[in-house]
């Protein structure tokens, strides 16, 4: 199978990519660094990486660029990164992408739990994780040829400790429970869900 990663230099695409290359052809996208480079908040960079690549049988999203930072001080511009990147990024990654995907492949894009446990600092994430998940509900409904979306739903990753101290009180997702919510929705038969791993 050939799967796309985009957001393969950060630390749940670079674990996905180590795990999913012992079995499949792996394609790894990112700003720099991956075998194909890939700015998610350009259509005309996504549509580039698609044309490079080519027909491909899954598309693995863990990028998503939001504005981290207090409330008070929160403004159009801040927030917009959320809507330019986690959200329109990869939303933009199926509206491009399905021209392009093999009959009966599949769309993981990422979400996560601030969807429905907000927490300090991070309304803009929340936010876009919202817009993200109901966009796979409904571009489930449509897409054709046998093409699954789904998204995937973490907390907080046991690879990423610096996030800790904004999380009081949530357990850590382990890498390997990551690598099984993105085998669920690129290997399984469902679709326009949202795989919580929470």
């Amino acid at each position: 199978m050939k799967i796309i990663i985009v957001g393969a230099s950060g630390t749940m695409g670079k674990h996905l990519t180590n795990v999913f290359r012992k079995e499949h052809d792996v394609v790894t996208a990112a700003t720099k660094g991956c075998d194909v480079q890939v700015d998610i908040t350009s259509t005309a960079s996504i549509e580039n990486m698609y044309q490079r690549v080519g027909a491909f049988d899954a598309l693995i999203s863990t990028a998503g660029p939001t504005y981290v930072g207090p409330w008070k001080k929160m403004t159009d511009k801040e927030f917009r990164k959320g809507v330019d990147g986690k959200m329109m990024g990869q939303i933009n990654l199926v509206l491009i992408g399905q021209h392009y995907i093999n009959p009966k492949g599949s769309f993981s894009l990422i979400a996560g739990a601030l969807t429905y446990e907000p927490q300090l600092n991070f309304a803009n994430a929340s936010a876009a994780n919202g817009a993200v998940e109901a966009f796979v509900r409904a571009a489930a409904i449509e897409l054709e040829n046998g093409v699954r979306i789904n998204a995937i739903s973490p907390t907080v990753i046991e690879s990423s400790p610096q996030y800790f101290p904004f999380f009081p009180g949530d357990i850590p997702v382990t890498m390997q429970e990551l690598e099984y919510g993105f085998r669920k929705a690129v290997f399984g038969a469902n679709t326009g869900q949202v795989i919580k791993l929470y």
